[in-house]
């Protein structure tokens, strides 16, 4: 296999993972650096699917005992079928919102002046959501663990979820910002937006592996093979830094993150640096 090509996967599968899970838009960090590193065309789009599906894997493993107790549990405990009827709920809007839409989502939102501006009104939502939450002071959130998210905190953080499908807005952000300022402890916002990842990532994975396996070949996958492993282990060691550092800090530094890249893909962008053909 091409060295070259082979460095590429491995700096997008590690872009991957370390931008999934955070909330400043894996898509617009993917975007750039499959830019920059000349990677393109209809393999880059299944290489991004399969890097996603890396990435969503390290949740799994991160979550395994979690999720194999409300697996297990499924037949006879009301709290594991509860909680997988709120990640359903919660699913439901941004997939039936993201078939409807997803043609006209990426024609007319698939630029550097949409996703520049999504990825600022996104940085500036956060340090609102942050600026409210130290008015808040002391005072503790009203869902303190996500057994305690309800079906209809299910349905609103489901339908915040759907802001993500605008290219540069974050799942993540969405979900874990839109999560605190509907009463949900931070961590809790942020666990419950790893869960709900599981299954959005797995169908949209499943749904463009449908559509295009005619560009799975043989010769493509070691490039493959290093940009999942990447993406998985980047993705793995981001998460458990990320539920380390919400102990301790609010998503600030994350909202200025947002606002410079935003404004670096206007100007790059109209430079004529970024290739938004692809």
């Amino acid at each position: 296999m091409d060295w070259i090509l082979a460095g590429k996967a491995l700096l997008l599968g590690i872009v991957e993972g370390l931008t999934e899970f955070l909330p400043v838009s894996s898509t617009g960090h993917l975007i750039v650096a499959g830019s920059l590193l000349d990677f393109s065309g209809e393999h880059a789009k299944t290489f991004d699917v399969v890097i996603q599906l890396g990435a969503i894997l390290a949740v799994c493993w991160e979550f395994r005992r979690r999720i194999g107790n409300v697996l297990i549990g499924l037949p006879a405990r009301p709290d594991a079928r509860r909680f997988a009827i709120n990640v359903i709920i919660a699913t439901i809007p941004a997939v039936v919102l993201g078939l409807l839409f997803e043609k006209a989502i990426k024609s007319a939102l698939f630029s550097p002046v949409p996703v520049a501006l999504a990825l600022v009104v996104g940085g500036l939502v956060i340090l609102w959501a942050e600026a409210r939450q130290r008015r808040r002071g002391a005072m503790p959130a009203r869902v303190q663990s996500v057994d305690q998210v309800s079906a209809f905190d299910a349905l609103k953080v489901g339908l915040v979820q759907c802001f993500a499908l605008i290219p540069g807005m974050s799942r993540s952000g969405s979900t874990i910002i839109g999560g605190m300022l509907l009463g949900l402890e931070r961590r809790v916002a942020t666990e419950f937006s790893f869960f709900l990842a599981i299954p959005i990532i797995f169908g949209a994975t499943a749904y463009e592996l449908y559509k295009s396996w005619h560009l799975l070949s043989v010769d493509a996958l070691g490039m493959f093979a290093i940009g999942f492993v990447a993406a998985f282990v980047s993705a793995f060691a981001c998460v458990r830094w990320l539920l380390r550092y919400i102990a301790a800090h609010d998503f600030t530094a994350f909202a200025w993150y947002r606002i410079g890249f935003g404004l670096l893909i206007l100007l790059i962008g109209y430079s004529n640096g970024l290739d938004w053909s692809e």
